[in-house]
């Protein structure tokens, strides 16, 4: 999902780059400076946002690899996605964004509860995704937690329960 983001930004870009190419194409006489320097700035604007696209894939990318090993670690754990509930995220400090973590134990004995948080922009892309720990829910209980991102994100995000394990 977070390819499709990064496609957006690179088209975005390619387009940037054809008409700085266009600009420079149809210049006169005296317009040539100021359309080959509007022609620079696109290409410097083009290669920073397929930078920034690439620096923020390469973020995602190394997140999702240490949840998914945080999770892996875990052995003898039980599913245990029903027992999370998420709130409304809100922004957080530095431009990070944080969610409400509610976490029910079931079970008679006291658990601790590894949740993976996903955040994703409006149209479902995964901009960032986290592991939550909540230690000693204790049985027939609730504790509430907090998911912030690690890095800031802009615009309305949403949050979803990737996975959870109860242990």
């Amino acid at each position: 999902m977070a390819r499709h983001g990064m496609r957006g930004m690179a088209r975005g870009a390619a387009i940037v780059v054809a008409a700085a190419a266009v600009l420079s194409g149809c210049s006169d006489g005296g317009a040539s400076g100021t359309a080959s320097q509007a022609a620079s700035a696109a290409t410097k604007a083009a290669a920073a946002a397929a930078s920034a696209a690439s620096e923020a894939g390469a973020a995602l990318a190394s997140a999702s690899a240490e949840v998914g090993r945080k999770l892996d670690r875990i052995k003898g754990g039980a599913h245990a996605k029903a027992d999370v509930k998420l709130g409304a995220t809100a922004d957080g400090s530095g431009g990070h964004k944080a969610a409400p973590v509610t976490v029910t134990n079931p079970t008679s004995e006291s658990r601790t509860y590894a949740v993976q948080v996903n955040f994703k922009n409006t149209k479902g892309d995964l901009l960032d995704t986290v592991v939550v720990t909540v230690p000693d829910v204790p049985g027939g209980g609730s504790k509430n937690a907090t998911a912030l991102s690690n890095r800031g994100l802009s615009g309305a995000v949403t949050t979803s329960v990737a996975r959870a394990v109860r242990y």
